[in-house]
């Protein structure tokens, strides 16, 4: 296998990679080894070490009891090193129109891949949504020794039935949530390279639809080869990985390049230029400097991913989308022909939408309480906001300054407390001004996440996780993740110090959002008068002038936009 294994492959484009040399380790049982040598690049110059090690992750994959393999591939399609013309294998629907990539494969091996793929829809009947099959069949077609071990190989990913852990989307459901997600793990990870997408992009949903393909078509094969490396040891939860180092490192030389003045532009344009600057990015980066990058971010643990996976998958099910769903454009629903707010711009509302969490950003914003039609009565602010869960909390004072806050719990929930102030809410909570600029204050624990005493969850330490990554231990949900923040809600993490986690609080005399030797807010009964300082749960400074007295205060609700 070994000495065939390049056969697919044209040399002349494979740099210093050997292909003769003996594939030395490729057996583990060590799985810190493993990854160490994985994300060190430890096989990238040995083709045969590197085939050899592939075959082993992939037939170590749990799989269904009926998998299609090689033998199948053979009996269906004959002679498997035959050369095909690939205009006699069209590549099926549910690729989306995805191309094959040559990377440094011959070019009669382009109609290989296509005879591989067309035997997988076949045999695959339920895939409904896989744009990016053709780039992972067409990497592992370079350590294949025929097009038969190669089908074999795509097939065990497709058919990969370990809990929790999946290694293609198959559905649009799978892959819309998997950019759902991408958005919020931007929003934590990335705030930085967000507030500029914000700034430039006229839809950031829209360019963050883009994240797979980053990852898996437009970096070079030299980078693409070395995540496949990692893809296979650690799993999905790579891909996350690369594609937010490919973001940080993209707002790094934009913002470089960029002058003082940053202006809007249509989304197409940036996604062009983002997808320009992956295609080119060696002449920047390095492939080591890429996944230095990316596992320097301390991503939650993949048990928490997944609960935010699905939390909106099932957002996505509730505005309609089906698991046999074909590709359907789900973008943001604020519409500034039916918004009007006496505090903000509707461009404003769709700059501070994108900083929700994806799932609701799926919502139109609702109006649900105002000063000008409602009064100013916090009975009535409460008889109002009741039962809605999350609300926008914007204020504006007598001085123009505008603030609010992203309120992740149903006002309702005070009640539990009786008389006495108790805090409740999410670390989904955050508080934000608008200006002189626009800034948004998140809980502490996202960015430093040492505040919380966890401790590694079970399943990142049987897949060997990164010492330096935090991943909080996990409770079982004693809510409906779709209403409960998965990953962030408080009781989920062991505080040194009940102070980091004071989201919000109300009673008859006030209401309070973080606390903490001082709040980011703070409301009186009558909704008049407020002040604003640091608090610990934020970390934030003064949203406006420390102490206030209310022009306007709205609160907004998010209503399904599939129902208007």
């Amino acid at each position: 296998m070994a000495a065939d294994c390049g056969v697919f492959v044209d040399w002349s484009q494979m740099g210093d990679v050997s292909r003769d040399a003996p594939p030395g380790k490729t057996e583990y049982k060590d799985l810190k080894e493993l990854k160490q040598h994985a994300r060190s690049g430890q096989w990238a110059k040995n083709h045969n070490q590197r085939s050899a090690v592939y075959q082993q992750l992939l037939k170590a994959l749990p799989c269904r009891t009926v998998t299609p393999d090689a033998a199948v591939y053979r009996d269906i399609v004959g002679n498997s090193n035959s050369k095909h013309n690939p205009s006699s294998s069209p590549l099926p629907e549910f690729v989306d129109g995805t191309a094959v990539p040559r990377y440094c494969l011959k070019a009669e091996s382009v109609g290989s891949v296509h005879a591989v793929i067309s035997c997988i829809a076949g045999q695959f009947p339920d895939i409904s949504y896989c744009p990016s099959l053709p780039v992972v069949t067409a990497l592992l077609m370079h350590w294949s020794a025929d097009e038969a071990q190669c089908f074999e190989s795509v097939s065990r990913m497709l058919a990969c039935n370990e809990p929790g852990r999946r290694l293609l989307d198959q559905t649009f459901l799978a892959y819309q949530s998997a950019c759902m997600t991408f958005g919020d793990l931007v929003h934590k990870y990335c705030p930085a390279a967000h507030k500029l997408m914000v700034a430039t992009a006229t839809d950031v949903l829209e360019v963050y639809a883009d994240w797979q393909r980053w990852v898996l078509g437009d970096l070079p094969f030299s980078f693409a080869a070395r995540v496949m490396d990692v893809y296979l040891v650690e799993g999905y939860k790579v891909l996350y990985r690369v594609a937010l180092a490919i973001l940080k490192f993209y707002r790094k030389q934009r913002s470089a390049g960029a002058g003082s003045a940053l202006t809007k532009q249509d989304s197409a344009m940036i996604r062009k230029d983002i997808q320009a600057f992956v295609q080119n990015i060696g002449k920047s980066v390095t492939p080591e400097k890429l996944l230095e990058k990316a596992f320097s971010i301390r991503l939650f643990s993949r048990k928490e991913i997944t609960l935010l996976q699905l939390a909106n998958e099932k957002s996505l099910q509730q505005k309609g989308i089906t698991v046999k769903q074909k590709r359907q454009n789900v973008q943001l629903a604020v519409n500034a022909d039916n918004f009007s707010s006496e505090i903000v711009s509707a461009k404003e509302i769709r700059d501070i939408w994108s900083w929700i969490p994806e799932r609701f950003a799926l919502c139109q914003p609702q109006l649900l309480f105002t000063t000008s039609t409602h009064g100013c009565s916090l009975n009535r602010f409460y008889a109002h906001c009741e039962g809605y869960e999350p609300t926008l909390m914007l204020i504006r004072t007598t001085d123009g300054e505008v603030c609010g806050a992203f309120l992740s719990t149903d006002w309702e929930e005070r009640k539990r407390g009786g008389n006495k102030l108790s805090f409740f809410g999410t670390g989904e909570c955050f508080v934000f001004r608008m200006k002189p600029e626009m800034e948004r204050y998140e809980w502490v624990i996202i960015k430093h996440p040492e505040l919380a005493n966890a401790t590694q969850s079970t399943d990142d330490e049987q897949t060997g996780a990164n010492d330096n990554e935090v991943s909080q231990s996990l409770e079982k949900p004693a809510t409906d993740p779709s209403h409960l923040s998965p990953f962030l809600s408080a009781r989920h993490f062991n505080l040194n110090s009940r102070n980091t986690s004071m989201f919000m609080a109300g009673n008859v005399d006030s209401i309070i959002i973080g606390g903490g030797e001082g709040n980011a807010l703070y409301i009186d009964s009558e909704l008049n008068h407020g002040r604003t300082e640091r608090c610990l749960t934020f970390d934030n400074p003064p949203l406006c002038a420390e102490s206030f007295q209310i022009a306007l205060l709205e609160v907004w609700g998010f209503k399904d936009a599939m129902a208007s």
